[in-house]
């Protein structure tokens, strides 16, 4: 059977966060799917999953440990909704997320839509609020969605959790394209814009949690870096009409100004290690 709405909770060693973010997401009450992939996970993340007495919780769980790029693919490729939210599940949806973003998403020539952001620390505490989309509040033409993801880079984008899109383009555009792990998401967004407007709200729809165990964390700031320069030059390559040279220059640019700046700060780092001996 088809909802309209399925929310994909990719879980992996979740448990210490899962219940929160099922309850962020099970508190509005809107018609759709919400489905939990347990990948392979040895904590309790099964089971607070299942812990749930809710019809539109589903729970599944991989034979084995899958690459998170295939593990997201999985969970929207095993979801049967139009309309498609993908939350990790250390994050939390904000009232109405949800209700708002599919209103959005009723007119069929928005592809994508997406909101602003605030950053909780690891007890839910906020951090910084207000973040996100630089250049893209309110409706756009898809095509000014993928030059400026590469000109600004995809953590001043937003979560995952604050973007809503479309099943049927998701498919199109053939997925997540797991070989970018950090940026994969914008660039998936980045290539759905080519079929339809982008429409950023300016609301606060997503929390993403910095906290010590996550992914993002446990990933080092120059492989970071390095995808998502490699994600400018495939993009310029295959979208030629939506993402300009001067785009790539300007991105490029930016990663390597982040770049030199961990150098500088290493390096200093290492100088009054020195001057301390």
């Amino acid at each position: 059977m088809t909802a309209p709405l399925s929310v994909c909770i990719p879980a992996y060693q979740a448990g210490r966060t899962l219940g929160t973010t099922l309850r962020s997401v099970l508190a509005e009450d809107v018609d759709m799917e919400v489905l939990v992939l347990d990948n392979a996970s040895t904590d309790d993340t099964g089971e607070i999953a299942r812990s749930f007495d809710d019809p539109r919780v589903r729970v599944e769980r991989n034979r084995r440990l899958l690459s998170i790029g295939d593990n997201w693919n999985a969970v929207v490729r095993r979801s049967t909704g139009r309309l498609v939210k993908v939350v990790c599940a250390d994050d939390v949806l904000r009232p109405g997320a949800l209700a708002g973003q599919q209103a959005v998403l009723d007119d069929p020539a928005v592809s994508v839509v997406s909101s602003r952001f605030e950053v909780i620390d690891e007890d839910g505490a906020v951090k910084e609020t207000g973040l996100g989309l630089p250049g893209l509040l309110g409706r756009r033409p898809g095509k000014d969605l993928a030059g400026v993801i590469v000109r600004r880079g995809p953590a001043e984008f937003g979560p995952t959790a604050a973007t809503m899109f479309r099943r049927d383009l998701y498919d199109r555009v053939g997925g997540f394209r797991g070989d970018l792990v950090f940026p994969m998401d914008v660039d998936l967004f980045a290539r759905m814009g080519a079929f339809g407007d982008f429409h950023g709200v300016d609301t606060v729809d997503a929390a993403w949690r910095d906290s010590t165990f996550n992914l993002c964390s446990r990933t080092s700031s120059y492989s970071k870096l390095s995808e998502s320069m490699r994600m400018h030059h495939r993009l310029a390559r295959e979208m030629p009409d939506y993402v300009r040279p001067s785009d790539v220059v300007a991105g490029d640019r930016r990663i390597l100004g982040a770049v030199l700046t961990r150098v500088q700060v290493r390096a200093g780092a290492v100088i009054r290690g020195l001057r301390r001996r």
